[in-house]
């Protein structure tokens, strides 16, 4: 089994060679012919050194997160074959005598060894963007996000591993569906205390400040039929020069999201088009038909999660030394079943999103009317985060939750308002 890991290791360097020949060097993000010198060039918005640099850091970074997925299945790996995950199990058995305990502890003991070792790719990407100026966080800021990061993690999957042993011992056949059945409520109640609870641990949120702006965006609310009350500024700019908004929360807990940054960067219009954007996701209800499809796709997930470890196991368990699912050891086997089936399932989901981003931005041109400011916004948008406006088409499937800018721009230059019945 330890053969397997070091093939593994070298695939994974190979691998990286390959992601990084093709992403630094040949991947083409040039802009189409018939769109040099539009708007939509970035050479017309952006300084041949923001030019520059925008192609290095997205480069860099794509490069980074493509690295980061394989690593965290070769941790779950190595812990397997190297024999960690076997020795936890004999530890927590020693430590605790009553299984759920011993469930908890290992979970811990889990989420602490992955951690640590994730550690060093998270802080390269934090480093990368500190030097190219996106990033204004201190050190100390990020690590403390990240002891955040660690704290949920911990609760969540702690949660996790006592709740689905318990199930797999009581229920050895149907466990995944019991598990997807406890599943759906617990996913509506994380969303529903999400802007409440997990959000302002990370920021803080408060009632846009700007009053003179937030009568007019009540008013492009009214216009909408959305309640004033879902809109909230962040205050971002102690982290990052980036600009965003966005919609969280469901019920009455639900909130459109105001980075400071956007307030301080963009002109009142483009202001209004990217709340009338965010408006959009709300009146067309895509948090809700976001939480139905991952309820969908979380079904799916585990049954074929269920039926991909147990046939793992009766291929690889003797030599793991993990025989039963029910062995609290398997963990690391179910969490890397997990990942890759995320990775594998990722260009759908943000095939998806980016369809629902698309729909948002056509309710908002035709919410406020004003394509100037539209195009505009989405050129500051770029410029504050040395955003790639074409990136490659690996980059777009696996990585981009949102058309490119280059897609965004396009549509608003060629977009024509719907004609208005006599």
């Amino acid at each position: 089994m330890k053969k397997l890991v070091y093939w593994a290791l070298a695939i994974y360097v190979l691998y990286g060679i390959g992601m990084a020949w093709y992403l630094l060097g040949v991947a083409d993000i040039s802009i189409p012919p018939q769109w040099k010198g539009t708007s939509a060039d970035p050479a017309t918005f952006l300084t041949p050194k923001e030019l520059e640099l925008s192609g290095e850091y997205s480069r860099w970074k794509d490069l980074l997160f493509f690295l980061s997925i394989p690593y965290e299945w070769l941790i779950y790996f190595g812990l397997l074959a190297f024999g960690v995950a076997q020795a936890l199990r004999t530890w927590v058995k020693r430590a605790a005598k009553w299984v759920p305990i011993q469930s908890a502890l290992y979970a811990f003991w889990l989420s602490l060894i992955t951690t640590v070792l994730l550690l060093p790719i998270q802080f390269a990407v934090y480093h990368l963007s500190r030097t190219y100026g996106v990033s204004t966080q201190s050190l100390a800021s990020w690590f403390r996000d990240r002891m955040t990061d660690f704290f949920i993690h911990t609760v969540l999957l702690v949660l996790t591993a006592t709740v689905l042993y318990w199930l797999i011992r009581r229920f050895e056949r149907r466990w995944w569906l019991y598990a997807w059945m406890l599943c759906v409520p617990f996913m509506i109640f994380f969303m529903f205390i999400q802007p409440v609870i997990i959000d302002p641990l990370y920021n803080e949120f408060y009632p846009l400040k700007d009053k003179k702006l937030e009568t007019k965006i009540l008013a492009l609310a009214s216009k909408a039929n959305i309640p004033a009350e879902h809109v909230f500024e962040v205050n971002m700019s102690e982290k990052t020069n980036a600009l965003n908004a966005y919609v969280t929360g469901i019920g009455s807990h639900a909130r459109i999201v105001l980075w400071d940054t956007t307030l301080q960067r963009l002109n009142e219009d483009e202001v209004l088009f990217v709340m009338a954007h965010e408006m959009g996701h709300y009146v067309m209800k895509h948090i809700y038909w976001g939480l139905a499809g991952y309820i969908v796709l979380a079904f799916f997930g585990l049954w074929l999660v269920g039926k991909m470890i147990g046939w793992s196991l009766a291929r690889w368990g003797r030599c793991i030394g993990i025989r039963r699912l029910s062995d609290i050891a398997s963990f690391p086997l179910l969490l890397l079943l997990v990942s890759l089936l995320n990775f594998a399932v990722s260009p759908l989901v943000n095939t998806v999103s980016r369809y629902e981003e698309h729909a948002a931005d056509r309710y908002a041109i035709e919410l406020t009317g004003n394509k100037e400011a539209a195009i505009s916004s989405f050129q500051k948008l770029t410029k504050a985060g040395l955003s790639e406006v074409n990136p490659p088409l690996v980059v777009k499937v696996f990585r981009y939750t949102h058309p490119t800018m280059l897609e965004r721009i396009v549509f608003l230059k060629e977009y024509a308002p719907p004609l208005q019945e006599e």
